[in-house]
């Protein structure tokens, strides 16, 4: 009898043969036999459809992924051109009453695409994880089904028992008690998050040399109970790590808007500045979420400052500046913090809302920094000067360095030798009260109507009498009276 090889069949034909073949053994075959191998063959015939549907799904998916990309191409596309028309707009003789409607609705655009960029992105990454599951779940069923033909496949082989040795199976006890101790630490940091016990420190920005206070960086802390208070460092890679950034970003901003509006009401041109976390950098869905929190205070944002590490604002992209160019739009200034190259192009900080930059003294203080400026520290901060940029020295920890800070004309610093970080007071936090609405002062009481009917002829006044006249002797009969 010739046999029929249904492996090297297509899927569909497969199920067919399976199923033909099933019939045909029903018939021949005696007995049980002609049972089993029909229900073998129909099991074959119900495998072949099964590849068959999931080619086809299969098919469906990488379509869809390939128009998502598509799509993600065309949008990356439009927002080149919109960022082109963005130049050309700066670049047109026009005035700025005129270009402000154009600029914010430009802004606007940029931030829309880029919010749509990242659901695409989204939707990408989701049927990546499905097809992660799927693939988890065939690799399950496969298991199964040989552990379930592994009896049958004992007659012939029997199975060898494996000794295992005790140190493949039990993890490092220090290991696995570091690992605890991490999961717990994190589980407590996610805990004070949630329940908004972030406080933030206040350290002074002065103004060299009369040390006078011009504005300050809000530094964050963490407080995890009444005698535990962390430190950056020892939380912030977890943050990260775990995905708390973008929540960590909008509680520090809340409280930054509030110290802003405390400043407001001191007088003066003070202001607060804060920094925002890697993760929330990297997403411009992190940044819009924080923008509308602007947009919500907007009258505050006058006396806040957003801090930009300076590797972050020049890989920004144009999603991200529209965003930061809304926020600049509303009164809200920007420093660049990080810095590590003294190359700086004033027109375009300028253009982008930077109004401080930030450089480590020890950066400004070496003979040959690497990325060194094209002209000398001291022109550098006379050059940021003329272009209303403030120059600010970090770290600065000691008198010396003042001294040297001070012969490179820098006008402003920050560090231990002015003042330490120092917390919030928590009335600067509290609503401010509302000033009671003044009293009304009483109406004149309205002369009543003569006549309460309509057309009524009003009563007339009577004339008034003259004084009359009392004789002396009847003043003194009622006196003695």
């Amino acid at each position: 009898m010739a046999r029929i090889r249904l492996s090297a069949l297509p899927p569909a034909a497969s199920g067919v043969a399976g199923f033909s073949v099933g019939a045909a053994a029903m018939l021949l075959l005696p007995g049980g036999l002609a049972n089993a191998v029909g229900l073998l063959s129909a099991g074959l015939g119900l495998a072949g459809s099964a590849v068959l549907a999931r080619r086809r799904l299969v098919d469906e998916r990488d379509r869809v992924l390939a128009l998502l990309g598509e799509v993600k191409v065309r949008m990356a596309t439009n927002a080149m051109r919109v960022d082109a028309l963005a130049q050309r707009l700066e670049q047109s003789p026009m005035s700025e009453a005129d270009a402000a409607p154009s600029r914010a609705m430009l802004n606007e655009l940029t931030a829309e695409v880029g919010l749509l960029g990242d659901l695409l992105q989204q939707v990408a990454t989701t049927l990546g994880d499905h097809d992660d599951q799927i693939r988890l779940m065939q690799e399950k069923r496969a298991a199964a089904r040989s552990e379930r033909a592994a009896p049958a496949l004992a007659v012939v082989e029997p199975a060898v028992p494996e000794v295992l040795s005790p140190l493949a199976v039990r993890e490092d006890p220090a290991a696995e008690a570091r690992r605890a101790a991490e999961e717990e630490r994190a589980a407590l940091i996610g805990e004070a998050l949630a329940r908004g016990q972030v406080e933030v420190h206040l350290q002074p920005v002065v103004q060299l040399p009369q040390r006078r206070t011009r504005g300050y960086e809000a530094l964050v802390r963490l407080r995890l109970d009444e005698k535990t208070l962390l430190m950056p460092e020892e939380f912030l890679a977890i943050v990260e790590e775990r995905g708390f950034g973008p929540t960590l970003d909008a509680l520090v901003l809340t409280r930054a808007l509030a110290i802003a509006r405390h400043l407001g009401g001191k007088g003066g041109d003070l202001f607060v500045s804060c920094n925002f976390s890697a993760a929330t950098w990297g997403s411009s869905r992190a940044l819009a979420a924080l923008a509308r929190i602007l947009e919500k205070y907007r009258e505050h944002a006058g006396h806040l400052v957003i801090e930009v590490p300076q590797r972050v604002f020049r890989l920004l992209d144009p999603s991200s500046l529209g965003l930061l160019g809304a926020m600049s739009a509303g009164g809200v200034r920007f420093a660049l913090d990080q810095v590590g190259d003294l190359r700086f192009d004033v027109p375009s900080l300028l253009d982008r809302g930077v109004r401080l930059v930030k450089v480590p003294a020890a950066l400004l203080s070496d003979t040959a920094p690497r990325g060194a400026a094209d002209i000398a520290v001291g022109d550098l901060a006379a050059l940021l000067e003329r272009g209303a940029v403030m120059l600010v020295a970090e770290g600065v920890e000691d008198d010396p360095t003042v001294a040297g800070m001070l012969e490179l004309g820098v006008g402003y610093a920050q560090g231990g030798v002015f003042s330490p970080p120092r917390p919030v007071r928590p009335e600067v936090f509290a609503e401010p009260a509302e000033k009671p609405a003044p009293q009304p002062s009483p109406a004149p009481a309205e002369a009543l109507p003569s006549a309460e009917v309509v057309d009524y002829p009003a009563p007339a006044q009577a004339a008034p009498q003259p004084p009359r006249r009392v004789a002396f002797r009847d003043v003194l009969r009622r006196a003695s009276a």
